[in-house]
């Protein structure tokens, strides 16, 4: 490197620290680059104590929980930390009338106590390692892109499988920056990860739709799992002869509180952002694929909500699938929101008459841009739309698919006598399904969705059966959709019961006349057929493209630090406790206490009701060692960038103790993963005091609490090493 394009990269980082240092989501074997920023805004630690392969570190306390959410390791008997959101599924799938842990709570007063979640997985890095150059290997300028990811693929899979050999770990690589670098991710799962405890709903989602991304905020939003491991302290499938599994780091838990200011650092696995899209990509989300995904779940989520008012076993069946449809319709309306309101797309454009400005080569890079995003706009759209009819619409669809794919391997399974073992599976999925299944429900929802899906869809991608509707039922939904559950097998459990356990292969005959069996293989098939070719071939052209126009955006504007788009890796966002003032006349202060929880209290309100014992104990301000300054604090804002994925991580504070869990962004932030706003962008957190409160004063289950340590920060006996008192726990 010469000494100009040397003094160019240190004033680059040098601007970005001094000015940015709340936007980006590091990857922590990059963070050196940073280390002295986060230091200047008070951080005791070094990059090395965060991350490190040659000893223990806080990495290794960082969990990937389900693969989608974030927990933490907060004791030498591995219990884990995450959200009561990211726990949901789990709790619900423990529920029934009888046990309603939804309502109720579930504290498990023993470890023989603690339930079982199959499927349920918590992933630990083991290493993350830069492989661009190996990666590289065979490649040449005269290649086509076919050919690069084929050369790709076969680095990738001698380079992960070297990586792993006899070690029992798992390894994957990802590409960073669209491909300018990639990182080799090694990962230990365990397998055996048991519920431990949650508080009612109405702490654990207090505010419910009403509060969701927004502040103020008074939601105890969390949950506790442990994970077990084998006599060996490695992964094990479950037995009851697991034991605890002993890790090599866990997280000290911070009995100091927050202040205003202070260092925070978010520590987790970001899903999914997309700061780098050109203004023909943000024009599309915001003007075609946000305003059909909300169309679609806006009709979904108002059958949804009037099935489980009507009754406590379908409020139970569909809370979890009610959940993780709201969340993301509530962030989009936000989302572009803000984007309109930043003028995200005046933004994009002026950038890029910059680029064009600069080069002929930038001009035509953005021509190909706008023309392959005009070509593949048909075919984002028909995968979009997919997405939200067949994997969050109706639910006869899904179980005629898992019928797919057992009849599509049928007799390759009798061949090789796995047929019966594949039948009871298929058996236990119709048994799951029906258990969280109401059919008058998922009738109304397909009436409704399939009528906007049938509007939306480009006539060249739609499903031959659905001509039906205008045509013998002369449009009337209604009728075709009591014909189409009537003559399905997929419409009750008896029926799909019996076609599984007379299954043959001449059954594949009565799937044929199926109308949901029909239905279900035209949208996947015409999926697989008409779209995803070209989405993928247009996909990949525009992801080639990106890695040049990132390039040339580093180029153009050089006062600016271009940090890797999260991608579901483990990252760390740093920032501070901070308020916001996100518009004119408005004014938000950090933290919000237990008095706001009452002010909000509705009894009998689905989104605002509180178990009798919390009101009592706040009303009494019976708050034990939690409080601070006479008042229960609940939960807190930072500067961090956080996306989702963040949900469940740990809010760490100067010393690398536990202060809170990262839970949600405020409405004004819900734009973040396109455009970052750092005058306005708050990550929302609960105050890990108040979990406190809750696990040990209301539920009286302070035997969770004495496994954890907490921890005092005493006078410091030199400027980077911090002296900690254990804190004796009073219950």
């Amino acid at each position: 490197m010469n000494k100009k394009r040397f003094l160019l990269v240190i004033l680059t980082i040098f601007t970005f620290v001094t000015t940015r240092a709340t936007e980006g989501m590091w990857i922590p074997t990059l963070l050196k680059v940073v280390e002295g920023d986060m230091q200047s805004m008070g951080m005791k630690l070094t990059a090395e104590d965060i991350y490190s392969i040659n000893k223990s570190s806080l990495k290794d306390a960082i969990v990937h929980f389900g693969g989608g959410c974030t927990s933490e390791i907060i004791s030498n008997q591995g219990l884990l930390l995450t959200n009561h959101h990211c726990g949901y599924s789990q709790i619900q799938s423990h529920s029934s009338v009888e046990h309603d842990y939804l309502t109720d709570g579930f504290w498990a007063m023993s470890m023989a106590e603690e339930l079982a979640n199959p499927g349920l997985t918590a992933t630990l890095i083991v290493r993350i390692e830069d492989v661009t150059s190996y990666m590289e290997r065979g490649i040449t300028a005269d290649m086509d892109m076919a050919k690069q990811a084929e050369q790709r693929a076969a680095n990738e899979a001698e380079i992960v499988a070297k990586a792993i050999e006899n070690t029992g770990y798992d390894a994957f690589i990802r590409p960073f920056n669209y491909g300018n670098e990639f990182y080799m991710i090694v990962t230990k799962t365990y397998k055996d990860v048991r519920l431990v405890g949650a508080p009612p709903s109405s702490v654990g989602k207090f505010g419910g739709d009403t509060d969701n991304w927004m502040w103020p905020r008074h939601t105890g939003d969390f949950s506790m799992f442990r994970i077990y491991a084998g006599a060996d302290n490695e992964p094990a499938e479950y037995s009851e002869d697991n034991k605890p599994y002993s890790p090599k780091e866990f997280l000290r838990v911070s009995m100091d509180g927050v202040q205003e200011g202070d260092f925070t650092m978010v520590f987790g696995f970001p899903g999914r952002t997309e700061q780098y899209l050109t203004s023909s990509a943000v024009d599309y989300t915001m003007n075609m694929a946000n305003p059909m995904r909300i169309h679609m779940r806006e009709t979904s989520l108002s059958i949804i909500d009037a099935a489980m008012k009507s009754s406590d076993e379908i409020r139970i069946q569909y809370a979890a699938k009610q959940s993780r449809i709201s969340n993301a319709y509530k962030k989009w309306i936000g989302q572009n929101d803000g984007l309109i309101e930043l003028r995200a797309l005046d933004k994009k454009k002026a950038d890029e008459a910059k680029l064009r400005s600069m080069t002929d080569a930038n001009g035509a890079l953005l021509d190909e841009f706008d023309a392959l995003y005009k070509e593949i706009e048909k075919y984002s759209f028909g995968r979009d739309l997919l997405i939200e009819y067949f994997y969050y619409g109706p639910e006869i669809l899904d179980l005629a698919n898992s019928f797919q794919r057992f009849a599509d391997s049928y007799e390759d399974l009798e061949k090789e006598g796995k047929l019966e073992d594949a039948r009871a599976r298929l058996i236990a999925t119709i048994e799951a399904h029906f258990k969280d299944y109401n059919l008058p429900t998922d009738m109304l929802i397909f009436e409704s969705l399939t009528a906007l899906y049938k509007g939306y869809i480009d006539p060249s991608f739609a499903p031959a059966s659905l001509s039906v509707i205008d045509g013998k039922f002369k449009g009337n939904m209604k009728s075709y959709t009591e014909y189409f559950y009537g003559k399905s097998a997929f419409s009750s459990k008896e029926k799909a019961l019996a076609l599984a356990n007379s299954f043959s292969a001449k059954s594949t005959k009565k799937l044929a006349k199926d109308p949901a069996y029909v239905l279900m293989d035209e949208v996947l098939g015409g999926y697989g057929e008409k779209i995803r070719p070209d989405y993928g071939r247009l996909n990949a052209a525009i992801d080639d493209n990106m890695k040049v126009y990132v390039k040339a955006l580093e180029r153009s504007f050089p006062e600016r630090t271009f940090w890797s788009d999260a991608n579901s890796t483990l990252r760390l966002t740093y920032g501070k406790a901070e308020g916001s003032a996100p518009r004119d006349g408005m004014e938000y202060k950090f933290y919000t206490t237990t008095d706001g929880i009452l002010q909000k209290y509705k009894p009998g309100h689905r989104d605002f009701d509180l178990p009798e014992r919390l009101v009592e104990l706040i009303e009494k301000e019976d708050f034990g060692p939690y409080a601070q300054d006479g008042e229960m604090r609940v939960c807190f804002t930072g500067s961090n960038h956080t996306t989702g994925g963040n949900s469940g991580s740990p809010v760490l504070d100067k010393n690398g103790y536990l202060i809170g869990l990262n839970f949600d962004r405020s409405w004004e932030s819900t734009m973040s993963d396109i455009m970052f706003a750092p005058e306005r962008c708050r990550n929302i957190m609960v105050d890990i005091r108040y979990v406190l409160f809750i696990i040990d004063k209301y539920a009286e289950a302070g035997h969770l609490v004495d496994e954890m340590t907490l921890v005092k920060v005493g006078e410091e006996k030199a400027e980077t090493e911090p002296a900690v008192a254990p804190v004796k726990q009073v219950h």
